[in-house]
This record gives C-alpha cells, sequence and structure tokens, in this order.
C-alpha cells in the first residue's frame, strides 16, 4: 500500500471541469514530481489533495479515505501543503511562522522541531526576529517549507517553489527539499515547471496536460524522453 493513493480524481471550478479522472501513488518517503504547462491542473491537484477544493474519485493517505475532509483534519492525518505564492504571515517574525506550523502540536515539541529546522535552514536561524515580509522571496520560499514541516507532515506537497526565484535560489531551495526528504524522510508531492532540477531530486515523475496525466515513469527515464527534453528541458 502506497502512502498516498489517488483514482479517478476528478476536480472542477464550478462549471468548468479541470481535472479528468487522475490515477496516482506517492510511496513513503519518496519525492515524486508532477510536470506539466501553465493551465495544466498542476496546483488544482494539491488543491484537491489538502481539501481545499470538492473533489469527486477516491484519495486514500495511509490507507484512510481523506476525499472530502476538512484542510484541518487532513493537517492532522499527517499531510501538509505549500501553497504557490507561499502563503507566509508577512507582518509576523520567522519564529512566529515557525510557531503557527506547529499549531496541532505540544508546546514542548514545537521549540524542540523549530531548532531543528533552524538548522536545517540556517538563513531562517538568522533572520528568527524579522518580519517574514521583509526577506527575500527564497527566504520566504525556505519559510513556507519549514512552516509547513513544523506538523512533522509524511507528505509535504509543494507547489511551484521555483516561482518567482532566481536560478541560484531556486538550486539551493530544491536542495533543502532534497535534504528534508533524506534527513525526515518525508515524502514530498511536488508540483513544478522547471523539470531539470524537479527530476533530479525526484524517483518518479507524471506529466499532466489539459488535466489528465498523459506520461509517467521514473525521474531518471523522463529525463531521457525526447518528447519531455524537448517540452519540458529545452534540448
Amino acid at each position: 500500500m502506497s502512502l498516498l493513493e489517488v483514482s479517478g480524481l476528478h476536480a472542477a471550478y464550478g462549471p468548468v471541469r479541470v481535472l479528468h479522472g487522475l490515477d496516482f501513488v506517492v510511496d513513503e518517503g519518496e519525492i515524486v514530481v508532477i510536470l506539466g504547462a501553465n493551465g495544466a491542473g498542476k496546483t488544482t491537484t494539491l488543491r484537491s489533495l489538502s481539501g481545499t477544493i470538492p473533489v469527486d474519485g477516491e484519495v486514500r493517505f495511509d490507507g484512510a479515505p481523506i476525499a472530502g475532509r476538512k484542510p484541518e483534519d487532513i493537517v492532522r492525518l499527517g499531510m501538509a501543503h505549500v501553497p504557490q505564492g507561499r502563503g507566509t504571515f508577512m507582518d509576523l517574525s520567522v519564529d512566529d511562522n515557525l510557531r503557527l506550523g506547529g499549531y496541532t502540536r505540544p508546546v514542548s515539541e514545537v521549540e524542540e522541531d523549530k531548532a531543528h529546522w533552524y538548522e536545517v535552514f540556517p538563513r531562517l536561524a538568522e533572520r528568527r526576529d524579522q518580519a517574514a515580509g521583509s526577506m527575500s522571496g527564497g527566504e520566504q520560499q525556505m519559510l513556507a517549507v519549514a512552516r509547513a514541516l513544523m506538523c512533522r507532515p509524511r507528505l509535504l506537497l509543494c507547489d511551484e517553489p521555483s516561482l518567482g526565484l532566481a536560478p541560484l535560489v531556486v538550486r539551493e531551495v530544491f536542495e533543502r527539499l532534497a535534504e528534508v526528504n533524506q534527513r525526515s524522510g518525508t515524502a514530498v508531492l511536488l508540483v513544478e515547471q522547471n523539470a531539470n532540477l524537479a527530476l533530479g531530486i525526484a524517483s518518479r515523475a507524471y506529466v499532466l496536460e489539459n488535466g489528465s496525466i498523459v506520461m509517467s515513469g521514473s525521474a531518471d527515464e523522463l529525463s531521457e524522453d525526447e518528447a519531455i527534453r524537448r517540452a519540458y528541458l529545452g534540448m
């Protein structure tokens, strides 16, 4: 049994159908990437999993059905969502943002985990008393990831972490995601347009086009696929 099992997933915004029967899985401790152009349905896929939009179909997390459950219930089960645009609390300090990320957990564990993530993200430690809104885009992205990790998720949903960031900063963000996966065993479902970096840290990948999965395979297989190389890798 996979950690996340999705079967026949459909989603819509009003009368507009966006997802058309997606089937995919994420295993314990692996990084899986969903590739696709703008408008393919990538963000909607993550929103469907985290309970922020209504869906049809079957979504199971650790064997339990979660389709239709409230977002806060899904968080408590062990799934955290880093949305596109980061969603940090701009007026609050880095430290307060992290504390809010652990709102479902005992205070003693929150303090312990803050220390851990400050070690993984040393730049956040340097800015712990600084307002989140005064940091760079890359630092805010790292904060968004660290805040989501404060609830000790088994699966991290991460939506376009490269969006709006300089190439060197993007590389650092991806390195931190890979480090989180290796150090804590947290599975990651990554939605991304930067296929080069995403496939570089993932074990498997799915390609989404117009709300349907049109290709899947290991990250190595998709990296070597000529159609993928032309469409997403600029080769």
